[in-house]
């Protein structure tokens, strides 16, 4: 018989909601002549029937995920700028407001919130484990650190700069399996009366929306506020605020510090309130999940076969992680999906991860316009519509498969 799997927060048992097959690294664009070397595994996600928190049932080595190779910039959105500016610009008004304060990124990649930091002459660190965009971020005056963070990293730092005012991550923490290690060195890094501020896709939004592609490799926890208000106890932190966002197709910007040193906002209470009457932990609530995603993808491909039996052409909009997870779930391919447009050029000239679509520039989509438009970066989907309306005027179609599968 084998061993109930473990929630790799406080070690109950996991129970498995949904299973999509085998994956690619979602972030891993290979060359034609690298298909035959990809890394493939199966993805599934449980629910800790402890502690509540979601998170893979199995683990990616975080090399294979992060590297030198990695494609993904935080800068490549105008909206996501603008966004990372006006978190850098708050802390410095609040948090950051006095002489010598000390700020932490982790996961900081291009270093488009620090540079605002930077700029402003406020002492930083952004710990990057990819080199290549970590040189991106030093190229804008950012100081870096190319490697991950734990218990060790968050030693050093406190070490060479002393402790953290605030510590800073966005789309990252829900990357790190070892979370223990991390929120330990947090526990380490943070001054008295600092506090961490982090922001991730949240799990009511993607049970609310459909939103499966959010499980994806590199998502190793999908967070809620009562799961990250039980991970943080655990290391002597307390949650104490939450904020909604829209960006990233719903994320929750949590705030911790030590336990004791702030008041928690009633907004804490209000949102595990509105978790619980969901039943986000609720067997039916995940089973009734696990349905509409199976009935998403065979809407999907029922589509885009029969647009491809009427000689329509369909190319897709965004090279995205999570697209990995629909191309390879939905078992889509060249063959329906002639190609993908992308303004990465680390991605250009490539397949898509496991479905080996080719990824081409964005100036395909308009020297190469298709009849329809998949919309993997659906979570852009307003900034990309009202820079392509050209395409829609033209009589183009765009397809979206979040929450269901319609033409616009």
């Amino acid at each position: 018989m084998s061993e109930t799997p473990r929630c790799r927060v406080c070690d109950g048992p996991l129970r498995e909601f949904i299973d999509f097959g085998r994956q690619p690294l979602s972030n891993r664009f290979p060359r034609p002549y690298q298909v035959e070397d990809e890394y493939f595994f199966t993805l599934s996600a449980g629910i800790c029937e402890s502690c509540t928190m979601v998170q893979l049932m199995r683990e990616v080595p975080r090399d294979r995920m992060f590297n030198d190779e990695y494609p993904y910039l935080s800068s490549g959105s105008e909206v996501m700028r603008e966004h990372f500016t006006e978190i850098a610009q708050r802390f410095l008004s609040t948090r950051l407001n006095r002489s010598d304060a000390f700020a932490v990124e982790l996961g900081s990649n291009d270093g488009v919130m620090l540079k605002t930091l930077a700029e402003a002459g406020v002492r930083h660190l952004g710990i990057e484990p990819s080199e290549s965009v970590a040189e991106r971020a030093r190229g804008r005056g950012v100081q870096v650190w190319t490697e991950f963070f734990e218990e060790s990293t968050a030693e050093a730092i406190l070490d060479a700069e002393g402790h953290a005012d605030v510590v800073y991550a966005a789309n990252t923490l829900c990357h790190i399996p070892y979370l223990h290690s991390v929120l330990e060195g947090i526990k380490t890094l943070l001054a008295p009366s600092g506090v961490f501020v982090f922001e991730d896709p949240y799990f009511a939004d993607v049970v609310r929306h459909t939103a499966f592609d959010q499980i994806y490799d590199e998502h190793y926890y999908l967070f809620t506020a009562r799961s990250v208000q039980a991970a943080a106890a655990r290391y002597g932190l307390e949650l104490v605020d939450v904020e909604r966002l829209p960006v990233h197709g719903g994320e929750v910007r949590y705030t911790l510090a030590h336990a004791g040193a702030h008041t928690a906002a009633p907004g804490v209470a209000e949102l595990i309130s509105e978790e619980d009457a969901l039943g986000l932990s609720r067997r039916e609530t995940l089973d009734a999940f696990a349905t509409k995603v199976a009935a998403v993808r065979d809407d999907l491909v029922r589509l885009l076969t029969r647009l491809n039996e009427q000689g329509k052409r369909v190319a897709a909009y965004g090279a995205t992680a999570k697209s990995a997870t629909v191309a390879n779930y939905c078992g889509l391919g060249p063959d329906l999906v002639e190609f993908v447009c992308d303004t990465t050029e680390a991605k250009q000239g490539r397949l898509t991860p496991g479905s080996h679509i080719p990824v081409r520039p964005a100036e395909a989509f308009h020297t190469d316009v298709p009849d329809y438009a998949l919309l993997f970066a659906w979570n852009h989907a307003e900034e990309i519509m009202a820079k392509e309306q050209e395409f829609r005027d033209a009589g183009g179609a765009w397809i979206r498969y979040i929450p269901d599968v319609n033409v616009l």
